[in-house]
């Protein structure tokens, strides 16, 4: 029986393959990376229960990794592996929002019972909690992403689903850049120009769809992308 889906992010063969195997014996569902993009990409093509990541990867690391993780789901579980017991390493980790940090080489029966009491708590807070994340607040404007509803006062405008995607992350990264192939990767799944386009002309909508209040701005930055601006 599946317990969990896991997402694993490590270079290192021998160990990715050893704890992949384990971790499938001991009845959980593993997806491998061996670096960061791959990761990141297999991330945004699943839903993940938990997330393993090595701190020294190649084309992109496990702290950036990590942070790009919690910002599409900040309430996912994550394990840091790393062959470095250095104290900031670690503060950097628990900062990004780790739950926990594991020294390399390690016992596999150890990050067994690390996993088992990550997820209790994970699930357990999962039962008791209203599911308010996908409310925002934008200025004036209320944003129901679930069901794909943006409201001011009386007006209620029905959004498409990429419409909701879209105003999603940009809420979660208000006031602060959105970058193109961030955007295009959960979105749409790849960083490609003719999507580059039609996310074009699905910010020009959003814009106009949110023209009631001046406060609001979704604003190009240098051509690498986003931001949501909403003055006070």
């Amino acid at each position: 029986m599946i317990k969990a889906n896991i997402l694993l992010v490590e270079d290192d063969e021998n160990l990715g393959f050893v704890t992949q195997d384990n971790l499938k014996l001991e009845g959980y569902k593993v997806t491998w990376a061996k670096n960061g993009v791959t990761g990141f990409e297999a991330f945004c093509q699943d839903k993940f229960d938990l997330c393993i990541l090595d701190v020294m990867l190649p084309e992109k690391d496990g702290f950036q990794l990590g942070q790009e993780i919690k910002m599409l789901r900040e309430n996912t579980p994550m394990i840091f592996l790393t062959a470095k017991s250095l104290d900031p390493d670690k503060v950097q980790g628990f900062k990004i929002g780790a739950d926990d940090y594991i020294t390399k080489p390690f016992n596999m029966e150890l990050l067994s019972l690390r996993i088992q009491a990550l997820l209790k708590r994970h699930f357990s807070a999962q039962a008791n909690t209203t599911d308010k994340k996908d409310l925002f607040t934008i200025g004036n404007y209320s944003f129901d992403y679930k069901n794909q509803e943006l409201t001011i006062e009386s007006t209620n405008k029905h959004l498409t689903k990429k419409e909701a995607e879209i105003l999603r992350l940009l809420c979660l990264n208000k006031n602060q850049l959105l970058t193109r192939e961030l955007a295009l990767k959960v979105i749409w799944g790849e960083n490609d120009y003719f999507k580059g386009r039609s996310m074009d002309v699905f910010i020009t909508k959003l814009r106009k769809y949110l023209n009631s209040d001046k406060r609001i701005e979704i604003i190009n930055v240098h051509g690498t992308g986003f931001k949501l601006k909403v003055s006070e």
